[in-house]
């Protein structure tokens, strides 16, 4: 099915009104594009922390781009004429911006299989991560780990990801409890179930990527190893692992770093990942506070790895 995109610029003032208007006509919803809220991540005022943002955006503008579906036949010219009569009952309160108005024909029918195109068999040591709508023949040595990622995020690809996968292979023993925080897509709790843990729990915060972690290990045949759980390690239930494994970002671990002792069996593993170099230190200092120490580094593109052990 056809549709037409409606791209509306205004400001953050005036954006509800202006998703109010267009939500009357839309199909497909609407969507939001306003840095304001990048950078209220940015500060923690949402209770979310947000690690990844480059210093430049900062130095935004006032312009919020508020998007709308629509059916083919959507009159465009009656949809921006209610807005500028909103604008107009504001009288001068509220500042609307530009309205500057852009459209464009997008298939949604087409998007899903446009989008699975880019998608690959990613090697991670003797785990290959296969999306599962690709057929792949595996080596003898190879554990395939199958997933739909159409929910949630960990594919693989990335190069946190990657080191976390492959750091793993290195300090896993067969009959190992692991623990997976922030599991994502559940690729790294299931891989390590595939590779020979004796159980594997996952935790995640975000709804969809539980419901992600839960199919893809039903799909891969470990739901009887796994169990997944939404919720914060801080606030989990009693789990002691063998070895722990964390892919998330520097503030949110340095958040867990003094509850994650309590997790880990005594001799046992962390496996941080996500790391931008300049947070380094910071990441070092909380789980040295904690009782853990740098075993091992590694660093690829951007991104930092760490393997913590308590000190003997």
């Amino acid at each position: 099915m056809k549709y037409i995109e409606l791209t509306v610029h205004t400001t953050s003032e005036a954006s509800e009104l202006v998703c109010d208007v267009l939500w009357n006509y839309s199909e497909g919803g609407v969507a939001v594009s306003d840095l304001a809220d990048v950078i209220a991540l940015q500060s923690g005022k949402s209770g979310v922390f947000w690690d990844y943002l480059d210093e430049s955006v900062r130095a935004r503008g006032e312009d919020v781009l508020v998007k709308a579906f629509l059916k083919e036949e959507a009159a465009v010219p009656e949809i921006m004429r209610e807005i500028y009569a909103c604008r107009d009952r504001a009288a001068g309160a509220i500042r609307f911006g530009t309205l500057e108005e852009s459209v464009r024909e997008i298939d949604g029918d087409d998007w899903i299989d446009i989008w699975k195109k880019h998608f690959r068999p990613i090697h991670l040591g003797k785990v290959v991560a296969v999306p599962e709508w690709i057929g792949y023949d595996a080596a003898p040595d190879e554990r395939v780990v199958l997933l739909d990622s159409n929910m949630a995020f960990g594919t693989g690809e990335h190069e946190t990801t990657a080191m976390c996968a492959e750091l793993m292979q290195d300090y896993l023993r067969g009959g190992d409890v692991v623990l997976d925080v922030g599991c994502g897509s559940g690729i790294l709790g299931i891989a390590a179930a595939k590779l020979g843990a004796k159980r594997c729990y996952l935790t995640d915060i975000d709804p969809i990527a539980v419901e992600s972690a839960a199919h893809n290990a039903e799909r891969n045949g470990v739901g009887d190893k796994t169990v997944i759980e939404q919720g914060d390690l801080a606030d989990g239930a009693e789990v002691r692992a063998d070895l722990v494994l964390a892919n998330i970002t520097a503030e949110i671990l340095v958040r867990l770093a003094p509850a994650l002792p309590a997790r880990l069996k005594e001799g046992g593993t962390v496996i941080l990942s996500g790391i931008l170099p300049d947070r380094m230190e910071k990441v070092k200092a909380a789980f040295g506070a904690a009782g853990l120490f740098p075993v091992r580094e590694e660093r690829r593109g951007e991104w930092c790895a760490l393997v913590l052990k308590e000190r003997a």
